[in-house]
C-alpha cells in the first residue's frame, strides 16, 4: 500500500516562533540603539560634568568640611565642631550682615523689575521690528564694560564733588554725597541688573502669541485690561527668571558694596572677606559662605516653579 505525502503546505516550525524571533530581534535592536544613544549623550555632557565636579562640587565639599574645623591663634585645627555656625547664630554683627545683604538684594530686585519691565515692553511691542536689534544692543552695552570700572564710574558720579554734587551746586543747593552708603550700592546694582532683567523679560514677551492681544481687542478689552489680564500674567516666568538671577548675583556680590558702599554697612560677602583678610579664619569664613549658599538654595526652591520660559 503506497503512502503519499500530503499535498498541503507543512512546516515543522510553528508560526509563533517566527513572531517571537522577530519581536526578540526588534527588542534587541532597540536596546542596542538606546545604549548607543546613551553613550553618545554621555560623551557630550561628560566635559561639562567633569568641569562642574572639579571646579564646583569638590571645592564646595572642601569648603563645607572646613566650616566644621576649629580655629585657634591663627591655626586651623582639624577638629570637628559646630562652633563656627554657633558664632554666626550668636554674634549680632554677623546676623546683621546677612540681614543687610537680604535687604539690599530684595530692594535691588524690586527696583530692577520696575525699571526693566517698561523698557522690555517698549522694545517688544512699541519699537518697530527692524529697530529691535539695535534697541537690544543698546540695552546690553553696560555688560561690555568691566564690572570694576562701572562701579568706579558711579563712584565719580555719586561723590560730593561728582556730577550730581556739581549739578546741585550749580542750582544753588547744598551738594550731597550718595557714595559710601546703601543708596550708592543700590544705584550701582540697579544700573547693571535692570539691563539683565530687560533681556529676560523681553525674551518672554516676544513669545506671547500676537493673536492673544488681537482677540482681547476684538472682545472689547481696553489696552490696560489686555496688559493686566493677558500680557502681565503670561510674562511672569520671564520676570521670575530675571528676578531670581538678580537676587542671587546681588546677595553674593562683593565688589559693588566695597566700592560704592565704602564698607560703612557690612554685608555678608564683606564679612566673609574680613574673616580671611584680618584673621585668616578660614573655618568661620567657610561657615558664612555655606550660610550664603543655603540662602541661595532656599531662594531657588521658592522660585523654581516659576523659572520657566515656555512658548505660549
Amino acid at each position: 500500500m503506497a503512502c503519499h505525502a500530503p499535498t498541503g503546505h507543512f512546516s515543522a516550525i510553528p508560526p509563533s516562533f517566527h513572531h517571537d524571533k522577530n519581536a526578540y530581534m526588534t527588542t534587541t535592536t532597540r536596546e542596542q540603539r538606546n545604549q548607543t544613544e546613551r553613550i553618545r549623550a554621555l560623551s557630550f555632557i561628560s566635559p561639562g560634568l567633569l568641569w562642574t565636579l572639579v571646579f564646583f562640587v569638590i571645592p564646595l565639599l572642601i569648603m563645607l568640611t572646613y566650616s566644621f574645623f576649629s580655629f585657634q591663634t591663627g591655626d586651623v585645627l582639624r577638629q570637628f565642631t559646630f562652633q563656627n555656625y554657633l558664632d554666626f547664630a550668636t554674634r549680632a554683627s554677623l546676623r546683621q550682615a546677612l540681614y543687610n545683604s537680604l535687604e539690599v538684594a530684595v530692594l535691588v530686585t524690586i527696583l530692577s523689575v520696575l525699571l526693566a519691565y517698561p523698557v522690555a515692553y517698549t522694545i517688544a511691542y512699541v519699537v518697530p521690528p527692524r529697530w529691535q536689534r539695535l534697541a537690544l544692543l543698546m540695552a546690553v552695552l553696560p555688560f561690555w564694560t568691566s564690572y570694576v570700572v562701572r562701579s568706579y564710574s558711579w563712584l565719580l558720579i555719586l561723590t560730593r564733588n561728582g556730577l550730581i554734587g556739581q549739578t546741585m551746586e550749580a542750582f544753588g543747593l547744598e551738594p550731597v554725597s550718595l557714595a559710601n552708603s546703601r543708596t550708592g550700592t543700590v544705584i550701582g546694582f540697579v544700573h547693571f541688573f535692570a539691563m539683565l532683567l530687560t533681556l529676560t523679560i523681553y525674551a518672554n514677551l516676544v513669545q506671547i502669541a500676537p493673536n492673544y492681544r488681537k482677540a482681547a481687542a476684538d472682545l472689547g478689552a481696553s489696552p490696560w485690561q489686555t496688559f493686566t489680564q493677558i500680557i502681565l500674567p503670561l510674562s511672569v516666568p520671564g520676570i521670575a527668571v530675571g528676578a531670581f538671577l538678580t537676587f542671587v548675583l546681588c546677595v553674593g556680590d562683593y565688589i559693588t558694596p566695597a566700592i560704592l558702599g565704602g564698607n560703612n554697612e557690612l554685608l555678608l560677602p564683606q564679612a566673609i572677606m574680613l574673616q580671611i583678610e584680618r584673621t585668616g579664619n578660614f573655618p568661620q569664613a567657610s561657615a558664612l559662605a555655606m550660610v550664603l549658599m543655603f540662602v541661595v538654595t532656599f531662594s531657588f526652591i521658592i522660585a523654581a516653579p516659576r523659572l520657566r520660559i515656555g512658548r505660549v
